[in-house]
């Protein structure tokens, strides 16, 4: 299979950077990544290092570019850019996605499959989501710190059988993949997680730790999380009962001086995925006719800070 990474930060810079290292050129399987700038000329230049809990590597994918074209139709498309560089990164990915191509989004978002069939229209859109902690270190460098690194990916249509070549080739590579077939609930039980931790780290400029271990904001996160999954029983999505207390211990297996990605973006001044997590409950509470008012809160303070 030929398959495109597309974006190779921290989530990209893992799971392609596993992939790449156990088929690099000449394998079964043709690993190209989909990047840019400096970061792109380094792997380029010495491949991709990656540092990582469970072993760190040098891959080096089959090519390394900037432009779509390059590439031609790829088998598998797997986008793990940001929220908020979604649409654009689809337009530009477009010369690359044939009507077979099998496109999974491993965003925080819940709606990634839906942007993704907007902006590309054509594929076979899948949804995915990913338990992990990782960033850009240096120019063609990523480090994972934390996160159990499970991968679950899915058709919303709960078909599985096409996918288990694509499951297998992950599982080949020692990444913890799942092909699931119920992956529209995988992928609430993520957000539910990763929106109301993000959000309480972000507006209170604290670790996860330090979340946890505080009564006022571990309530704050049980509360944002009580909110999300109000909009996913009114939209049926079957989330398992007990999901707050299972999305807070969850939170507990990261390691406690982590900070989440959101977090880091505030701290560093860069594009927030404010939108993506809190701003879309706010505007699907809205829509829905059900109240948000810790996201309301959250989202604006938020807003005023990263303006």
């Amino acid at each position: 299979m030929r398959v495109a990474i597309i974006g190779i930060g921290g989530v990209g810079g893992y799971y392609g950077g596993r992939l790449a290292y156990q088929f690099p050129p000449g394998s079964e399987h043709e690993i190209l990544f989909f990047c840019r700038g400096t970061h792109m000329e380094a792997i380029r230049r010495a491949g991709l290092k990656l540092f990582a809990k469970d072993g760190d590597v040098v891959a080096y994918p089959a090519m390394a570019t900037d432009n779509a074209a390059e590439m031609g139709i790829v088998d598998v498309a797997m986008f793990t850019v940001k929220g908020y560089s979604l649409p654009e990164v689809a337009g530009a990915m477009r010369p690359a996605i044939g009507p077979s191509t099998v496109v999974i989004p491993l965003g925080n978002g819940v709606n990634n499959d839906e942007i993704l069939k907007r902006e590309i229209g054509t594929g076979r859109v899948l949804n995915g989501c990913v338990y992990i902690s990782t960033h850009i270190e240096a120019p063609g460098v990523v480090e994972q710190t934390g996160g159990s690194r499970k991968f679950i990916f899915g058709s919303p249509d709960g078909e599985t059988e096409p996918y288990r070549p694509i499951e297998a080739m992950f599982k080949a590579a020692g990444i913890d993949a799942e092909l699931s077939s119920s992956i529209v609930r995988d992928v609430w039980a993520k957000f539910i997680f990763i929106d109301a931790i993000s959000g309480v780290t972000s507006l209170h400029g604290v670790t996860i730790g330090i979340v946890l271990g505080n009564p006022e904001l571990k309530g704050l996160l049980a509360d944002l999380m009580r909110e999300v999954e109000s909009l996913a029983d009114r939209l049926t999505v079957g989330l398992p009962a007990g999901i707050v207390e299972q999305a807070i211990e969850r939170a507990g297996a990261f390691p406690p001086d982590t900070k989440t990605s959101m977090q880091l973006d505030v701290e560093r001044g860069n594009p927030v995925e404010l939108d993506t997590m809190l701003g879309y409950v706010v505007r699907k509470g809205k829509e829905l006719g059900i109240p948000t008012p810790r996201h309301v809160e959250a989202y604006q303070a938020l807003l005023q800070r990263t303006r």
